[in-house]
């Protein structure tokens, strides 16, 4: 039986994460879910902030998951979800088990489904054309109930959960004299309904003797064995079938191979496993679930099968804000109110593009064409995001049609939109406790203007002071953060929401230079101060893209 994929749409926003992003994927996936009855799951891709931690809190939304690569993973694929077995089960029920379901590898578990190892047929032909040795049972500890279970036999006497842990097994096929010097104690005698041969095997110590043909066994004998502590078998196959099939009993443990055991994990991407897989021999690889336990198998023909991820992108459509491995994942729509970037998709998609202030604007216009109702938390996280993107208004990028849908959003939800705000904005602007790094990757994007890549940050505050002292953190660190970066030049906003300015810092060749001259001004600037200035995407982006390819 294979592992029936999932199809699930992943609704996800940009890397670093800020309140409309993560609050659109959210408000998004419920749409389509309500609207289509199909399952479309939110997921973040980076940290959440403070500002939409707080968010999420006062409305008691759980955060989405992280998701941070988006290339085909092993859950993507159908899993044979072949039943693992246990280690004491014998070499026939193991044949049988593979027959039937037309398997070439059999994994073996233990009771909490950890994986032990495991046994191919070739591993099973081998000890069926390979082994010599007549004390191959009890070197193994078969139990009785294997040889009982392999030959379809009866125990007239004997614990059948006993494990054979000495002695040989042999044909009693020779007269009774002679059998006295090769029966040893502890044996395992196969013989047919002679009485001599089976008093002989009792007397010389056997540990079991196995009556073939389904012979009756006596009184006498079935006495003098049990008193002896001899087990007795009864079979119904003849002297060469039983012969034949009794080393077919031994546990599959003696031989399933459990060393380097080559295994994969429900999470592991594709273009990880494809090289193990193709330098090994192995026809199939066991696969473990997230907590470790086996889940199922795969082969090299199992990959022929992967499935793309399928995405919705939120609030943003540039392939450098978005989550790693985009070029597999399969985009299917794109809800946003940027520039239209550099994302390219395999065929046509759904593209709802607005010059908005937010692009939980646009999604709460969706909600209303479509009748969906909004709930009260729904209403709250839509108005949060465009509260946040918008500065409370105050950003050139907000519209009426922001405004109109924020204060519809707020009445659903219940909260006055200034004193909300100022409450949200505060809790984000605590940034005196984070790092640098912290700070710096709080709200992140690149950009790409011709042949520059540039990356611009942005902080905003209704503290004064505090942007004074983020600034002297976060000096020092873009250096660093420079060359962690494929970008040749990297700037930085100081918002103050209050005062609607923007202080940017800058770093990188040219950096300086390119500012100087994207906002006119004088050649000799050094602190750059941007007055009447709040927004990234509508005063700075557009700014410095025409300055570059200038």
């Amino acid at each position: 039986m294979a592992y029936k994929y999932e199809s699930v749409v992943n609704v996800i926003g940009h890397i670093n994460p800020d309140t409309d992003s993560v609050c659109s994927a959210i408000a998004y996936a419920n749409l389509k879910s309500q609207s289509t009855g199909e399952k479309y799951i939110p997921k973040r891709a980076g940290q959440i902030n403070a500002e939409t931690q707080f968010v999420l809190k006062h409305f008691g939304v759980s955060a989405p998951d992280y998701m941070g690569d988006v290339r085909t993973q092993v859950i993507d694929i159908d899993v044979q979800r072949v039943t693992g077995v246990s280690q004491e089960i014998s070499l026939k029920r193991a044949w049988e088990l593979m027959k039937t379901d037309t398997l070439q590898t059999l994994p073996i578990v233990d009771a909490s489904q950890k994986l032990l190892g495991l046994i191919t047929i070739e591993d099973i032909a081998k000890s069926y054309m390979d082994v010599y040795d007549s004390r191959i049972i009890s070197k193994a500890g078969t139990p009785f109930h294997n040889i009982v279970e392999t030959l379809d036999g009866d125990m007239i006497h004997g614990d059948m959960d006993e494990e054979i842990t000495s002695g040989k097994c042999l044909i009693a096929a020779a007269n009774p004299d002679l059998m006295e010097s090769y029966i040893e104690k502890d044996d395992i005698v196969i013989l047919g309904n002679r009485y001599e041969s089976q008093l002989c095997a009792i007397e010389m110590g056997a540990k079991c003797i196995i009556v073939c043909d389904g012979a009756l066994v006596s009184y006498t004998i079935s006495r003098l064995a049990e008193s002896r502590g001899c087990y007795i078998i009864k079979t119904p196959y003849d002297t060469f079938t039983a012969s034949r099939l009794i080393n077919q009993s031994i546990p599959i443990r003696f031989f399933m191979k459990s060393e380097n055991l080559i295994t994969f994990g429900l999470g592991e991407y594709l273009d990880d496993i494809r090289d193990t897989m193709a330098k090994k021999r192995y026809r199939d690889f066991p696969i473990l679930d997230w907590n470790e336990n086996y889940f199922g198998m795969i082969s090299r023909r199992s990959l022929l099968g992967a499935r793309k991820k399928k995405l919705i992108l939120v609030d943003h459509n540039e392939l450098t804000q978005a989550v790693d491995g985009m070029e597999e994942a399969e985009i299917i729509e794109i809800i946003d109110h940027h520039r239209i970037g550099s994302i390219e998709t395999m065929g046509p998609v759904f593209f709802r593009n607005q010059p908005l202030g937010c692009t939980a604007t646009i999604i709460y216009q969706m909600y209303r064409e479509s009748g969906v109702e909004l709930t009260e938390k729904i209403a709250g996280l839509l108005c949060s995001a465009i509260l946040s993107d918008t500065l409370i208004y105050r950003s050139p990028t907000c519209t009426d049609t922001d405004r109109e849908a924020a204060e519809a959003l707020a009445e659903i939800a219940g909260i006055d939109t200034e004193q909300y705000a100022a409450e949200m904005f505060a809790a984000g602007s605590k940034l005196s406790s984070k790092s640098p790094e912290e700070i710096f990757y709080q709200d992140f994007k690149k950009f790409v203007a011709n042949d520059l890549v540039f990356g611009v940050g942005q902080i905003t505050s209704m503290d004064r002071q505090e942007l004074v002292a983020i600034k002297d953190k976060l000096l020092p660190y873009m250096e660093k953060a420079l060359a962690n970066h494929e970008v040749e030049m990297l700037f930085f906003m100081l918002t103050d929401i209050l005062q609607g300015t923007t202080e940017l810092l800058y770093h990188g060749n040219g950096a300086r230079e390119l500012a100087v001259k994207a906002f006119h001004l004088p050649e000799d600037t050094k602190q750059i101060i941007l007055q009447d200035t709040v927004s990234r995407k509508k005063q700075i982006i557009p700014a410095m893209m025409i300055a570059a390819q200038e």
